[in-house]
């Protein structure tokens, strides 16, 4: 069988006043997810917990990002996450910055391709 994607979905998340990589993170994850109302397991016959998703995060500190609490958002599917130097910190007069962090999912199945 050969993993075949079958659906992508954006988002985009900040932290305003907190400074906080995971926090923008999270919800860029979560806005590309709620972005998404397809019942995309149940149009292949397939069981939620087959959806391979990988989610592509930008932060200008990945480092900074804890992974464990991007996990936790996923409710099935097996979830593979990279954080990757993206998204933007805006200087903010006086001190500090926004955080403003990207994401992209992408679900696949292992599918038959089609010939």
């Amino acid at each position: 069988m050969a993993e075949t994607r079958v659906l992508v979905e954006f988002g985009m998340g900040t932290s305003l006043r907190r400074q906080d990589y995971t926090e923008a993170a999270k919800r860029a994850i979560k806005d590309a997810l709620w972005h998404n109302s397809v019942n995309i397991a149940e149009l292949f016959d397939f069981p939620k917990e087959a959806m391979r998703i990988r989610a592509e995060i930008g932060v200008q500190n990945p480092d900074a990002v804890d992974l464990a609490e991007l996990y936790e958002i996923f409710p099935y599917g097996t979830p593979d996450i990279h954080v990757t130097n993206g998204g933007l910190d805006i200087n903010k007069p006086g001190s500090g910055h926004t955080v403003i962090a990207n994401a992209a999912i992408i679900v696949s199945f292992d599918m038959e391709p089609v010939e």
